[in-house]
This record gives C-alpha cells, structure tokens and sequence, in this order.
C-alpha cells in the first residue's frame, strides 16, 4: 500500500522530516531514486538536460559502485546526490545498528548530508540517530510520488498522478530503474514538457 499524495496529517506527525519545499514562484523538485542504472539514469540525464531541469537522485551505494561513471555525470551535470543506504534496506525490517551502518557505507562514497528512507521507512530511533550523527543530516520525502514502481499501473496512470498532484514546491518521486523503467521513461518526458511550458523550474534540493 502506498499514497501518491503525502497527507497532511503525515507531515504534522513528522515534522523533522522534509516533505516539501517552500513555495517560492514556480519551482518544483524532481527527485529519483534507487540509481545509478545503466540504462535508466543516462536516459533521465539526457531528458533533463533538454530542459535545463536540476533534479535529486538518491543513490543505492552498491549501485554508485557499480557505475561510477554514471554517478560522476549526475555530479558533472550539476545535481545533487543523496544516500538511499548501501543495499536499499527497509528501515522497518532492520536494528538501527545495522541500518547506520548501511547508511554509513554508502556515505563513504557519496558524501552527501541528504538522505532518503528506501520506501519510505525509518523508525523515530533510527532518525534521532542519524541526526546526532551529523547534525547536517536532512532527511527528504516527498509530497507527491509517480508510482512508476508499481509494475500494475500504466504510464499514462503514473503521469497523471504527477500532474494532477503537483503544486509549487512539491517534491516529486520518480525511479531510475529498471522495475521503474517503462512507466519513468513514458511519463517523465511529459512531465517536464507540461510543467516547462507552465513556466516551471526544476531545481536541485539544496543540501545545508
């Protein structure tokens, strides 16, 4: 089960956590998750690109070592990075122990004070850990989520989850994988067509 729109009532119940950004004119945050991939991430840099668009990408450590030429093009091309743990674990499933550890490795090579929870899911524990660990360390949801992960859906479903839900300063979730790949690679061209000519901005979130 997941939300395509985060509830008011999430944020309310977790404040430390960021789940949008100011609404500053017309500017939203692109975010993607689970790369460096071979193929998806190069394909979304090159769609960027078109668009001058600045986005996130919240890397899998494994994966930045795996393609490390892909991970030094995000950088290149100007985006911020983030740490989305070394094996993509479930914050639920595991002891915090093991899950700053996981955290840990993959800063060792990504070095960013950005991170985000694979699927989602930290315990309060976990978070109050990271935190005094570097007190730098923001954590980045989302208000709206693409759902191209979801294998059930189309890619026009994902793409109208995005338009309808999107407002200025939404964070908005995509994938660069290859479960997300035929869903992304329909919808996020059209994304960023329609919202470049409503006269919006992509841009990076910036780290403190």
């Amino acid at each position: 089960m997941y939300l395509v729109k985060t509830p008011f009532w999430l944020r309310v119940l977790y404040p430390s956590l960021v789940w949008r950004m100011p609404a500053e004119g017309k500017k939203i945050y692109l975010t993607f998750d689970d790369g460096p991939h071979e193929k998806a991430t190069p394909f979304v840099l090159d769609q960027l690109q078109q668009y001058q668009a600045k986005a996130s990408f919240f890397c899998i450590g494994k994966n930045v070592a795996a393609y490390p030429d892909i991970y030094a093009r995000i950088l290149a091309e100007g985006h911020a990075v983030g740490n989305h743990t070394y094996h993509h674990v479930n914050g639920w499933k595991v002891s915090d122990e093991t899950y700053l550890e996981e955290v840990a490795s993959a800063d060792a090579l990504l070095h960013s004070s950005l991170f985000r929870p694979p699927y989602g899911r930290i315990t309060r524990s976990q978070q109050r850990k990271l935190s005094k660990r570097n007190p730098r360390h923001q954590t980045i949801m989302w208000d709206v989520l693409s759902a191209d992960f979801d294998t059930k859906l189309t890619g026009e479903a994902c793409l109208g989850y995005v338009l309808y839900h999107t407002r200025p300063g939404s964070i908005i979730v995509f994938h660069d994988s290859a479960k997300a790949w035929e869903r992304m690679q329909y919808a996020l061209p059209r994304v960023l067509a329609h919202f470049s000519k409503e006269g919006y901005t992509f841009s990076a979130i910036p780290s403190i």
